[in-house]
């Protein structure tokens, strides 16, 4: 492998153009398929709204019967799920939200331009021809692709998907994801800790990643520090899963064995990121499964995740990652030092501006807790205080 860092943006494509999405889907019910990833494109089976309605609480009328202080009959009442009479001329209609509009009504005048007294309205202000319709199909039309093959589904899409009339979804089948952790100084929490012990914050940070995204986690837990355990939890990882992560021993240190591990079973196609923090970054291939070595240090891990493990293993589920949306917003600080690497800086947003948490350390996970978002500053940038700096909401990034 080179020893020259690769820059972000050539890892992360490097990263996607490796990852392949898995090939099995099924049909579940659309109540069970949160967060899975569509494998074929919806079809509405109808048109939402399937008829001309309401869009709030009013009056139906025809504009051509309105005249200043002129009163209309209210011939009839028209809620939601009713359908209601062809109006007659110098008639209105109570009608509610929802509620399909009745022939010959052109325009519904909302209930706080009118009044009413003795079965009559009067419409204060003047109407206009389509004035709180909704049209027929103006959300979906019957035979419309609503969701396209590759979605995530979310929230609103399985709304969607239920407005479109579907019971059960195609999706791709679940990711298997296989996580172990390497380093003779980790602790599960809740053991007490012996002299130069840590407990193993990246296992519930990234396990937790991980089952956000929706994969489906076989977690392996720590590993002892010697080449030939790790060669062991990967053996039986790569059997397991689609993709094996690891966080821990991939730098070159004597007690470093990850990678060593991934040359013996496998290769490795990329190594290093020109990124602060996060340089140590593998991708390799151990039999069929993907291997993703990620840092030790707890706010590199977690950033190389949100940066370059999401979107693989989002493509690798069958989605079309996105970029993460950014904005520009003011620097409440300053950054006087050009750096040699890009550097993500943990950051929140305090009065319109982004603000540093204030030890910026790879080892410090309180600054990610802290945090809502990521200052990302190109190699050799420097920062005056009010210049306009790139923010990304860590939203964007673990969601």
């Amino acid at each position: 492998m080179s020893e020259q860092l690769l820059s972000v943006d050539a890892a992360l494509a490097r990263l996607l153009e490796a990852a392949q999405p898995v090939s099995e889907t099924e049909r579940l019910p659309a109540a069970s398929v949160l967060g899975r990833i569509l494998a074929a494109p919806l079809v509405s089976a109808v048109s939402v709204p399937s008829q001309d309605n309401s869009a709030m609480d009013g009056y139906a009328l025809n504009t051509a019967d309105w005249e200043q202080g002129r009163w209309l009959r209210i011939g009839q009442r028209i809620p939601a799920g009713a359908v209601g009479q062809p109006l007659q001329r110098g008639e209105a209609a109570r009608i509610f939200t929802g509620a399909p509009i009745p022939p010959g009504a052109d325009a519904v005048a909302m209930q706080e331009d009118c009044e009413t007294d003795d079965g009559q309205v009067l419409v204060r202000r003047a109407p206009r021809p389509g004035d709180n319709i909704r049209r027929a199909g103006e959300d979906m039309a019957a035979g419309q692709i609503v969701l396209a093959a590759g979605e995530r589904l979310t929230p609103a899409r399985l709304g969607v998907a239920a407005a479109a009339g579907a019971t059960e979804l195609a999706v791709y089948g679940p990711l298997r994801v296989a996580v172990f952790f390497t380093g003779d100084e980790l602790v599960p929490p809740g053991r007490p800790l012996a002299p130069g012990q840590i407990y193993n914050s990246n296992r519930a940070t990234l396990t937790a990643l991980l089952q956000g995204l929706g994969c489906q986690v076989i977690d392996l837990g720590d590993v002892p520090d010697t080449l030939e355990a790790t060669v062991a939890a990967l053996e039986r990882a790569s059997r397991e899963a689609d993709v094996v992560i690891t966080s821990g021993g991939v730098s070159v240190g004597e007690e470093d064995h990850v990678k060593a591990a991934v040359e013996r079973l496998g290769r490795i196609t990329m190594w290093r990121v020109a990124m602060k923090p996060g340089k140590p970054l593998v991708h390799g291939k151990v039999g069929a499964a993907d291997f993703l070595g990620l840092p030790g240090n707890p706010v590199s891990a977690f950033v190389v995740f949100c940066l370059f493990v999401r979107p693989f293993l989002l493509k690798r589920m069958g989605a079309q990652p996105r970029p993460p949306l950014r904005f520009e917003v003011p620097a409440g600080f300053a950054w006087p030092r050009p750096g040699k690497r890009r550097e993500f800086l943990r950051a929140r947003i305090e009065d319109g501006r982004a603000v540093l948490y204030p030890n910026q350390s790879s080892g410090v996970l309180t600054s990610v807790a802290w945090a809502d978002g990521l200052v990302d500053l190109e190699i050799g940038r420097t920062v005056e205080p009010g210049e306009a700096v790139p923010f990304i909401p860590l939203t964007e990034l673990t969601t």
